[in-house]
């Protein structure tokens, strides 16, 4: 399985390296970091990666894309959003944690579907419209489009959505692999009180 991780300079390094170690214990999976025009990307801790351009990528695999500060300065770029809704349409899947949800909203992709995104972010996130934005829920399903609350939420998301393709055996023996107490239950959320 392919797995395309979306990156841009201000991404927040555990949205996006969370669920990457996750979706790398997939068998067969394939990683490929990318970006809209190939090169070296810089998360908002500093973290430096070489990307590839979206043009270089199977685009039919699963779509991953990360929040942070970032996306606060991509949210106006329409270059950046054309080329995330071709991405999006064409992705057998497509993942985004905190406000990387905002970027999905920005295409329309979301319109109409349950979507959830960073509490702390939350204000923000609502003058969005078109997603119908859930304040409870450690992650969403709807349709091929996952998406994850805060940060590490994308791990719980990440593990759901191998749960969903390979049965929750799976998504617990990775679990336990990576030494991480899974919350199997997208509704329980225990920061959306914050």
């Amino acid at each position: 399985m392919d797995f395309n991780i979306l990156l841009f300079d201000g991404f927040q390094t555990l949205d996006a390296f969370g669920p990457v170690d996750v979706l790398a214990r997939v068998p067969g999976a394939a990683l490929r970091y990318c970006s809209l025009k190939g090169g070296e990307v810089a998360s908002a801790q500093g973290c430096r990666i070489g990307t590839v351009s979206t043009r270089e990528i199977n685009r039919s695999g699963v779509l991953l894309l990360p929040g942070g500060m970032g996306t606060r300065p991509l949210s106006e770029d329409k270059a950046f959003f054309a080329e995330l809704r071709a991405l999006g349409e064409e992705a057998g899947w497509v993942l985004s944690v905190c406000t990387g949800a905002v970027l999905l909203a920005r295409t329309g992709l979301l319109d109409g579907r349950r979507a959830t995104s960073n509490k702390y972010s939350f204000d923000w996130v609502l003058g969005f419209k078109g997603p119908l934005w859930q304040p409870k829920a450690r992650w969403c399903v709807d349709g091929k489009f996952y998406t994850a609350s805060g940060v590490a939420a994308g791990i719980d998301m990440a593990l759901g959505f191998v749960s969903d393709r390979l049965g929750a055996g799976a998504a617990d023996s990775i679990a336990r692999r990576i030494e991480y107490v899974r919350n199997a239950d997208p509704e329980d959320d225990p920061f959306a009180v914050l």
